[in-house]
């Protein structure tokens, strides 16, 4: 079985997607997770904004590194975002896993996405503990 602090590392190894936001893992240990990347052009929407999507993805991958530092494969069941401020291209943006609750099969993360201090986006996500360990 892997270190947990070292299974985010495999995850976006093998991660494509995380990769082309360019994602990069800032701080790991169990149950806590904090990524980060900058808002590119091709991420921007017809506003000149960042698409909601991008947001969302960060968060969701912090969500997902935080919830396999256990050990086992964590699948996402349910997951919410509150988009409160609109970025821009060249925006260096976090997601850092907050909350952990963990229960037998279960886990309960909140996940901040900010630039710099300020929070951007709120996302909330259950994860589905399964028995497989990471090898």
């Amino acid at each position: 079985m892997i270190e947990g602090n070292k299974i985010p590392k495999k995850m976006l190894s093998l991660d494509a997607f995380s990769q082309w936001l360019g994602i990069e893992i800032l701080e790991c240990e169990v149950g806590c997770c904090k990524v980060g990347m900058t808002v590119r052009k091709e991420m921007l929407n017809s506003m000149n904004k960042a698409h909601g999507g991008i947001t969302y993805s960060l968060a969701d991958t912090a969500f997902g590194f935080s919830a396999n530092t256990y050990g086992k494969f964590a699948v996402s069941i349910e997951t919410s975002i509150n988009h409160i401020e609109a970025l821009e291209e060249g925006d260096y943006i976090t997601a850092e896993s907050i909350i952990d609750e963990t229960r037998n099969k279960l886990g309960f993360h909140v996940i901040e996405v900010k630039k710099g201090e300020k929070m951007v986006a709120l996302f909330k996500g259950v994860v589905y503990r399964t028995s497989k360990e990471w090898q």
